[in-house]
């Protein structure tokens, strides 16, 4: 295994404790002295308390053919000393560049591994340093992935979204996130993470009623029972998830691909948040809250990063000649939540942004890859209501009107008229955030709005959180549901992840056929709904 049981952390970040008998403490004891003369002795010097840790396991991201982004953190400043190596003997291991865990990023370090050979396993071993004492060093952690193949080969992939939300925190007595160690049983080459990482605005408790009675038990820490606000706070909820053992164990061995959505800040954001009547919030400016939830966002994920714009979430990452991902972001640069009933095109109607609607474009149009898969963090067709209780404001992309474009659903009805045009074949919508799953297939013969091509658009999630819908349909795109579970009405809503109603999407490509299988599962994985799509051909 690429992680032993006395290197990886235990839940609460530190190495696990070794119980000795006497005699052994005893025998260890003398072998540990150093002699000055007949009966005397005296203790070699440890430096036990200055060895640093790594303190919430490892992560990779972002691979491709050539490269991937690696991702640690320590328990104090230290220097990371990387080994990388094609085997797991590490015989063939180089060494790459140290990095330095300053508090300055709460002690992460993330490192893009490059030069890298294609279709190749990669073990990674990671070791931090004393900053002061050098030959001080943490036991080592090993990770892996395996990077993308330059030639058609099998690929399979996972998805979902939605971690520790409604509440719903770490409960050891129902296993933990126990989504992550089923995706893990399916070695996938990568997961898609599809927002609502963390529940930034969502307090987790000791304790909770269960409904029908019973109590959810949560593992908690400092800051986690109320909203964060801090930076520390937003970076606490990212340590909060990794004391999972389920979720430690997964990301040893599958790189992740992030993306985010509202409540990695608070619920529904936008720049039309008002927290002045928000209690739970003393700051109250959503610009302060983005920029920290942000900034913990890129400081605890193995992104990668683009000078031009830090902060950015949207990318494209080729996985070899059957597979093109296009992770788009509709948080950061939408216009303000509100009737989405415009009839033109302005920056308060978007929630694409002209900029990145540009770069999906002319990405979609440059890409050779058989299926374009874009990962988007919201539905297209589905009603999210801005206001769910009232039923009005629009949160995601549908406005409900059932009629024409109008509002935000311009930009999807330009994206998706440009598809067409470009004659850009193969395209699949892979997306979270409604906490239910469901296969949608939008056909322009059902559509109000008919100038594209039909498209498969695939719910999954929650990962771990509470359980909701089905949400209501609009036909302005023709969106057919093909398979949906979510909870009855007799089952209520926010249900628990004891329930079982806990969700992730598989994806097989074939090497050969190049047909896209795709599975709708639940956390105890059994197979819900699976479809196998043909790949078009350009005529």
């Amino acid at each position: 295994m690429p992680c032993s049981s006395k290197a990886c952390p235990t839940p609460s970040g530190t190495l696990p404790v070794v119980r000795l008998d006497r005699r052994k403490f005893l025998l260890s004891s003398v072998a540990g002295t150093l002699a000055l003369g007949p009966g005397l002795a005296m203790p070699a010097i440890s430096h036990a308390a200055t060895r640093p840790q790594l303190s919430h396991g490892v992560q990779s991201g972002d691979v491709d053919a050539r490269s991937g982004m690696i991702w640690a953190r320590s328990d104090r400043p230290a220097r990371l000393h990387v080994q990388v190596a094609t085997t797991e003997s590490f015989k063939d291991a180089v060494r790459v560049a140290s990095l330095d865990a300053r508090p300055a990023r709460d002690l992460t370090v993330k490192h893009l591994l490059v030069d890298l050979p294609p279709d190749q396993t990669i073990f990674y071993r990671l070791r931090f340093a004393n900053l002061s004492y050098t030959s001080t060093k943490s036991q080592p952690l090993i990770g892996r992935f395996r990077t993308a193949p330059l030639s058609h080969r099998n690929v399979r992939f996972v998805w979902s979204g939605d971690t520790a939300g409604q509440g719903w925190g770490i409960n050891t007595e129902d296993g933990g996130m126990r989504t992550y160690a089923t995706m893990a049983t399916h070695d996938p080459d990568f997961f898609i993470h599809s927002g609502d990482t963390i529940y930034a605005d969502g307090p987790i408790k000791p304790e909770v009623q269960l409904p029908g009675g019973g109590v959810w038990k949560n593992i908690v820490q400092e800051g986690v029972g109320k909203v964060a606000e801090t930076l520390d706070e937003f970076r606490g909820r990212w340590k909060y998830n990794l004391l999972d053992e389920n979720l430690l164990g997964f990301n040893a061995t599958v790189p992740t691909y992030f993306q985010w959505d509202d409540h990695d800040v608070l619920d529904n954001w936008s720049p039309a948040t008002d927290l002045r009547q928000d209690a739970r919030y003393k700051e109250k400016s959503i610009e302060k809250l983005v920029e920290r939830a942000a900034r913990a966002f890129h400081e605890m994920t193995p992104i990668v990063y683009f000078p031009e714009e830090p902060g950015r979430i949207y990318r494209r990452i080729s996985y070899g000649p059957l597979l093109d991902i296009f992770f788009v972001d509709l948080r950061s640069y939408r216009g303000p939540n509100g009737p989405s009933l415009e009839t033109e095109l302005t920056p308060s109607s978007r929630i694409i942004g002209e900029t990145q609607m540009l770069w999906l474009k002319r990405e979609l149009a440059a890409s050779k890859a058989t299926w374009k898969v874009i990962a988007c963090d919201m539905p297209i067709g589905l009603i999210v209501w801005d206001d769910w209780k009232e039923r009005k404001g629009v949160e995601a992309v549908a406005n409900g009107d059932q009629g024409k474009p109008l509002g935000r659903e311009l930009e999807f009805a330009d994206l998706l008229k440009f598809i067409k045009g470009s004659e850009i074949h193969n395209v699949v919508w892979l997306t979270a955030d409604v906490h239910y799953t469901a296969a949608h297939y939008y056909s322009p013969d059902k559509a109000q709005f008919q100038d594209f091509e039909p498209f498969w658009e695939f719910v999954s999630g929650p990962l771990h959180a509470g359980t909701f819908g089905p949400n209501e349909l609009d036909r302005t795109f023709g969106p057919d549901v093909k398979f949906m579970k979510a909870p009855s009405r007799e089952q209520g809503v926010n249900l628990p992840p004891s329930a079982g109603l806990q969700f992730f999407g598989l994806v097989d490509i074939d090497g050969k056929t190049e047909q896209m299988t795709v599975r709708l599962m639940d956390r105890g994985d059994a197979e819900l709904y699976k479809v196998t799509l043909d790949p078009k051909r350009r005529a």
